[in-house]
This record gives C-alpha cells, sequence and structure tokens, in this order.
C-alpha cells in the first residue's frame, strides 16, 4: 500500500465522536433485520412470489446480483475516498441512495406484477448500504483511542443488534400485529399493509440515527479535489492490487475473512425464509425470534469487545467461528421450532464478536496511514465474491428441493473462512 504523502493526524477521540460512529450500526442495521432477513424477505417469498422456496431463489439472485456491482464500485469509490477525503459526504450520498428505494417497499403489493419492480428496489437498496459500510469502517481509526480499537468496534456491533431489535419490536407491535391483536398504528386499509409499511419505517429510522455520526465525528483534514482524488485513487489501487501476492499474511486474512463473511451475508439474507419455509414460523413467530436472536447477538457483541482487546482479534474470531460451526449444524437439522430457536438463540452470541473482531484485525493489519485503503480491500474482498453464497443458497434449494441444504452452505463457508484465518499472524498490540 502507498501513499503520496505523509497522513494527516487523526482529530482527538471524544465520548460524542464514539457513541455517534458507534450509533451508525443502531441505524443501518435496521435494513438488515428488518427488511433483508426477518419481514419483508419473507413477505416478499410469501406474498409478493406465493412460493417460498422460488421466493427464496429469487432473493438470491436480488442478493448475488447486487454483490457483483458491490464488488465494482467499492474498490473505486474507496480509492477516490482515501485521497480526497470527505468520507462523511460518500457515507451521506450511500445513504440517501438507500433510503428512497427502501421507503418505495411501501408500492410492493401481494402479486406477481410486484416481484420485478420488488427486486429492484432491494437491489438498489442493498448496493448502497453495502458501499456505505466502505467509509464508515474507514472512520473507526478516527475515531476509536488507542489500545480501544477492539471495544469501540464491538461497541458498534452491538448497538447495531440492539437497533436491529428496537425496529422490530415496532414493526411487530405497530404495524403488524401479535398474536391477534390489531397493530397499534393506524394504517391504510391495503393488502398485507404492516409487511410493507417496513419499508418507510426502516428509512425513517436509518436517516434520524445516521444524523449524529455525520453531526459529531470528526474525520481527518484535507483531501484532494475530486479529479485529482479520482486519479490518485485508482493509481494507488492498482499499485496495491499488483502488490498483494507479496503479503501473504494481508491475503490469507482478506481471503479467509471474506469466505465466513459471505456465510454471514447468506445467514441474514434467508433467515427469515428459512424459518418460515422450512419451520413453519409465521409473521409474529418470527419476528419474536429474530428479537431474541438480537438480543442475544448484541449481548456477545458488547461482552467479547474486551476479549477483543485483551487476548486479541484473531483468537476472538476463531472462538466465534468453532461456536458457530458448533451450533450450526445441529440448527439446521432439527425440526422442531422450539429446538431451532433455543439453538439459534445461543449461535446469536457468536455472530456480533467474529464481525466486529474481523473489523478490529483489519485495522491492527493495516500499515500506518494505508488503514482507509485496507478498509477499500477488505470490502472489495467482502463483496467481490458476494454473489456465490446467495446463488450457491438458491442452487442448493431447487436441487434439493429443500432449504435445509441451502442452510448448509453457512456452515461450510464458516469453516473454511476459519481455517484460512487460523494461519494469519496478527501483529503485537501497542
Amino acid at each position: 500500500m502507498t501513499a503520496d504523502a505523509a497522513p494527516a493526524a487523526a482529530p482527538a477521540s471524544s465520548r460524542s465522536a464514539i457513541f455517534g460512529w458507534c450509533l451508525y450500526d443502531w441505524a443501518m442495521s435496521a435494513f438488515n433485520t428488518v427488511i433483508g432477513t426477518f419481514v419483508f424477505s419473507v413477505y416478499f417469498a410469501k406474498g409478493i412470489v406465493g412460493d417460498a422456496d422460488h421466493g427464496a431463489a429469487l432473493w438470491g439472485v436480488v442478493a448475488g446480483s447486487a454483490g457483483i456491482a458491490i464488488a465494482l464500485l467499492s474498490p473505486v469509490l474507496g480509492a477516490v475516498a482515501d485521497h480526497g477525503g470527505r468520507r462523511k459526504a460518500w457515507l451521506a450520498t450511500c445513504v440517501a441512495v438507500s433510503v428512497v428505494p427502501t421507503a418505495l417497499l411501501w408500492f410492493m403489493a401481494p402479486e406477481p406484477s410486484s416481484i420485478v419492480p420488488a427486486m429492484l428496489l432491494v437491489g438498489i437498496a442493498t448496493i448502497a448500504f453495502e458501499l456505505s459500510y466502505v467509509f464508515y469502517n474507514a472512520l473507526l481509526i478516527d475515531v476509536a483511542p488507542p489500545g480501544m480499537l477492539g471495544r469501540v468496534s464491538g461497541w458498534g456491533w452491538g448497538l447495531g443488534y440492539f437497533g436491529g431489535l428496537f425496529c422490530l419490536v415496532i414493526a411487530l407491535f405497530g404495524l403488524i400485529g401479535f398474536g391477534g391483536a390489531a397493530p397499534l398504528l393506524p394504517l391504510p386499509d391495503v393488502a398485507q399493509a404492516g409487511p410493507r409499511a417496513t419499508g418507510p419505517l426502516v428509512a425513517l429510522w436509518w436517516v434520524v440515527f445516521a444524523l449524529p455520526l455525520l453531526l459529531l465525528v470528526r474525520e481527518r483534514p484535507g483531501g484532494a479535489p475530486i479529479g485529482t482524488a479520482i486519479r490518485r485513487g485508482l493509481a494507488d489501487l492498482g499499485r496495491t492490487l499488483k502488490s498483494l501476492p507479496a503479503q501473504g499474511n494481508m491475503v490469507r486474512f482478506l481471503v479467509g475473512s471474506a469466505i465466513y463473511r459471505e456465510g454471514f451475508n447468506v445467514l441474514f439474507a434467508f433467515g427469515g425464509i428459512y424459518a418460515a419455509g422450512a419451520l413453519g414460523l409465521n409473521f409474529g413467530q418470527i419476528v419474536l425470534f429474530a428479537i431474541g436472536l438480537n438480543v442475544t447477538s448484541g449481548i456477545g457483541a458488547f461482552l467479547f469487545a474486551w476479549v477483543d482487546d485483551g487476548i486479541g482479534s484473531k483468537p476472538t474470531i476463531l472462538i466465534a467461528i468453532v461456536g458457530l460451526v458448533a451450533i450450526g449444524v445441529p440448527l439446521i437439522l432439527v425440526t422442531d421450532p422450539v429446538w431451532f430457536i433455543g439453538l439459534a438463540l445461543v449461535l446469536g452470541l457468536f455472530l456480533g464478536p467474529a464481525q466486529a473482531a474481523s473489523r478490529t484485525l483489519m485495522g491492527r493489519l493495516a500499515p500506518a496511514g494505508g488503514e482507509a485503503e485496507a478498509y477499500g480491500l477488505y470490502g472489495l474482498t467482502g463483496r467481490a465474491t458476494g454473489f456465490v453464497g446467495p446463488w450457491l443458497f438458491a442452487a442448493a434449494t431447487a436441487v434439493f428441493a429443500s432449504q435445509r441444504a441451502g442452510m448448509a452452505v453457512v456452515i461450510a463457508l464458516f469453516a473454511i473462512g476459519g481455517l484460512i484465518v487460523a494461519t494469519v499472524r496478527e501483529p503485537a498490540r501497542g
């Protein structure tokens, strides 16, 4: 990794900046939890498409296609922002591009004519959602005080899970209703108003809770004009990609983490669909299950934040991966919904730590002054194969006519990625 000049000093850390940065995880998690995993994805499969397995396969096409676009755009935008600065402006643009199509999901009626428009809206929102991570993660280095990288990263992931939880609570009691009770909020008298209204809910949630980051976080000063930033960024990216074969330690982490992160992507994209199609859970049960899963995931992320700074990011990742595989195997074999929910809640304890510690380890592996570029590569490798997991899920589900076969892909991705990261040498922490 190269740089044209010495990096500008990071702004002084503050509690308000840390809070604002962490709260963005709270803001954006609602999209993954409510739209991508537990509510709208299920409504798309069972309400719009009308067949759980076929709907799951189409959802996989959306996620996979979005992954290709993300893989192409993230390194370019990351390289430009690395030299041009203004990461908050790029992040704000991504938020705007995401929330508009998310809000428009309200118009997706439960009929076949909505299949293609819904796929397009979700695809556009997903692309901008993932691209915002490039700029958000790069700001971690500016926000976290020395020696607290793991804790700040873990706190962000923990808040993200609890943000998804609270948004789901609003969706359950306010929009969908539970146990036969009517929703608390008045909705227009249209078919499936509750699931459709989650689109505008998530869009509003995202905008409101993204504001603290934009107002409180100070990024490094300076930055070239956009034209110069594009030229320098692309040239620097080209040099970095050419030099990667000589950076075996970094490459092993990027490849291994990309593989198990793909497992996370599949799990989040199809978890709700699987619970509905394979276990027969209804909307209310799925949301309650999601609430419990978010609670245990948030607890795990918070608790392991201190473990990350204490024993290191790599051991934290490996502990989490072992837990995910050990719980994941029986999870896809059980047929009793009670056992399924119980095992899934235990699984949640290991979800957040693996994600947060991966983000931390990337920061620790990055050379001084090259952190933003490193996170750009992290985003690139995380999405360069972003179409593989969803398409493998879709293919396995279609070939075996079973979503259990599709979910087995997740366990394999966890195990393979963890084995590769086990060979990474973590730098000594100061």
